[in-house]
């Protein structure tokens, strides 16, 4: 009887053993799923004007940590890339975006800021059946028949127009050096501000002059996203309203930031782009 009992007991804390095994991978399942999403996508981050790949780079981490795939596109004449400014038009920046897309696996989530709206407009007009959400961050959206150029003059609130100096040959726009970082990052901290000016180069002038032609069977049928940028200095929020409204895009998110979110915020703009997931 006693030799009973005690293997009776033992039985019982092997049981509680097990169930207190199961309970802990039970909390660990759990914690994985709130750090990593159980859909994999793949983002595609295009950046804007006078800017390059690198402004990606915390945004980026933010997402591979939350298991998500990530590829940066650093367009033509922008960042490390030395292409000529002359040498570089809309069609260019949308070719180098439809190479990096095509050599994936799987539709991607396309994300464009500022004059990367452009192209990533132009690429969901080439490439329609490749995208399975379009996001634009602060970023021109045109309809068809417009270019950046034509949008940005209607922007009553933007500090660009003031502020840009063009080159003799018409080549290129720069910027007065004293307003780069009020224009793109005045909610940024000092080293995010240092980092802007040290990476700052001039801008090929030629793509703002080129329109987009747009069809509904192809740019029309792409899922659209719009995050606002309510402090932007460079697009103005009243045009980001005017935009979104004429494409028909009734799925937007605000941010309380100026033009460069992934560079003053980039937490809540991660968390943003991966709520764009559900």
């Amino acid at each position: 009887m006693i030799s009973y009992i005690t293997n009776l007991k033992t039985s019982k804390k092997l049981i509680a053993a097990a169930f207190a095994v199961l309970a802990a991978l039970g909390v660990f399942a759990s914690c994985s799923k709130d750090n990593h999403f159980k859909t994999v996508k793949t983002y595609v981050l295009v950046h804007g004007a006078w800017q390059g790949a690198w402004v990606w780079q915390d945004v980026k981490l933010r997402l591979e940590n939350a298991g998500q795939k990530v590829v940066v596109v650093e367009l033509p004449a922008h960042g490390d890339d030395q292409t000529a400014a002359g040498a570089v038009n809309l069609n260019i920046y949308r070719d180098k975006v439809v190479a990096a897309i095509r050599a994936l696996s799987g539709n991607v989530i396309l994300v464009g800021h500022s004059m990367g709206g452009m192209v990533i407009t132009a690429v969901a007009e080439a490439i329609p059946d490749r995208i399975e959400k379009l996001v634009y961050i602060g970023a021109f959206l045109p309809s068809d028949g417009q270019s950046l150029g034509a949008l940005a003059a209607t922007d009553a609130q933007s500090l660009l127009g003031p502020n840009l100096v063009s080159s003799a040959d018409q080549l290129t726009l720069d910027i007065k050096r004293d307003q780069v970082t009020n224009i793109f990052c005045q909610d940024g901290s000092d080293p995010v501000k240092a980092l802007v000016v040290s990476k700052f180069r001039v801008e090929p002038a030629i793509p703002f002059g080129d329109k987009v032609t747009l069809t509904a069977s192809n740019f029309g049928k792409v899922d659209k996203y719009y995050i606002h940028t309510l402090l932007d200095h460079a697009v103005g929020i009243d045009l980001q309203y005017r935009m979104v409204k004429a494409a028909g895009i009734t799925k937007t998110y605000s941010l309380g930031s100026g033009h460069c979110p992934f560079l003053s915020m980039p937490d809540k703009l991660t968390a943003t782009l991966l709520d764009i997931l559900k």
